[in-house]
């Protein structure tokens, strides 16, 4: 008989052949639940376990080990890209660089965003500007119900962050990169270059800045380790068959499966980046993730 599994994916040219069943999971009797939009299945996932397997954001998954909470991370990246268009401001506005924000109020969908991750790590790496150095105004709660907010982030009844911009509220706004294109529509990136500075994070670190990873819970993983194994690899084959519909961006090449120099090297810096933002209390030991996971390629 299959064994069920829930699984959380979003809708992407490498998952939609698991969806449609055009890549089978042997022994895997698979159910796929929808989530529009995707963040609040996060919170369900951290807060509820309530799926099998789940997409989760990096700075979520972070956050959730660093509470206890019993999820494995399989090594799959699902989204990413460089982050340095995401740090926003008001066309109209005055002259604003990254260096200029210490002391300033910067919008942020929520503190535990993995976009804000990203955004504050290079700020901090090639500007100086630690995420202590500025008030964060969020409009939303992170996904981890564990997690206490720092002094310096403050929660606004704004909707939306690009609100908080035309309200004059915040100097500048981090934006997601789905946000961008929309209720981010014709703001600029304080980077003057944004394309060539994120082009330049890359190959200094060796890496692309993960946005979305994969999870499972751990009762899951050790009562049904073949039917996580047969689950990882149709979605490393979709990954492998779609690989043409994406391009050579960063955002393209992010999407991998299987463990590897790159993901080691982003976990690493990702979790460093985390520790200074006190988005978490303890250092990430890459290692011991990697090896819980190790067999699935064996």
């Amino acid at each position: 008989m299959p064994t069920p599994l829930k699984v959380l994916l979003g809708s992407y040219p490498h998952t939609r052949p698991l969806k449609d069943g055009t890549v089978p999971v042997d022994g895997v009797d698979c159910r796929y639940p929808e989530s529009t939009p995707l963040p609040p299945a996060f919170a369900r996932m951290v807060r509820e376990l309530a799926y099998d397997i789940c997409e989760m954001p990096m700075a979520t998954y972070l956050q959730a080990r660093d509470a206890g909470i019993p999820v494995t991370l399989l090594p799959v990246v699902l989204v990413g890209g460089t982050h340095h268009r995401s740090l926003t401001r008001l066309p109209e506005g005055p002259e604003l660089g990254p260096g200029d924000l210490v002391g300033r109020r910067v919008g942020v969908r929520a503190y535990g965003q993995t976009t804000g991750l990203w955004v504050r790590g290079w700020l901090q790496e090639e500007y100086g500007v630690k995420s202590s150095d500025v008030t964060w105004v969020t409009t939303e709660d992170v996904h981890v119900a564990q997690y206490v907010n720092p002094p310096n982030v403050e929660r606004s009844k704004a909707e939306r962050v690009a609100d908080l911009l035309r309200s004059h509220d915040v100097s500048a706004a981090v934006l997601g990169p789905k946000a961008i294109g929309g209720q981010g529509a014709g703001l600029v990136p304080l980077v003057p270059d944004a394309e060539n500075a994120g082009l330049a994070w890359t190959e200094r670190h060796g890496t692309i800045p993960a946005n979305h990873l994969l999870v499972v819970r751990d009762d899951v993983l050790r009562d049904t380790p073949d039917a996580v194994r047969a689950f990882y690899r149709a979605l490393k084959q979709a990954i492998a068959d779609t690989a043409g519909e994406r391009d050579d961006s960063p955002a393209g090449r992010a999407v991998t499966a299987g463990w590897s120099d790159a993901l080691t090297a982003c976990l690493e810096i990702a979790g460093r980046y985390a520790l200074e933002q006190g988005l978490i209390g303890e250092p990430v030991d890459v290692a011991a993730i990697e090896e819980r996971t190790a067999f699935l390629d064996g």
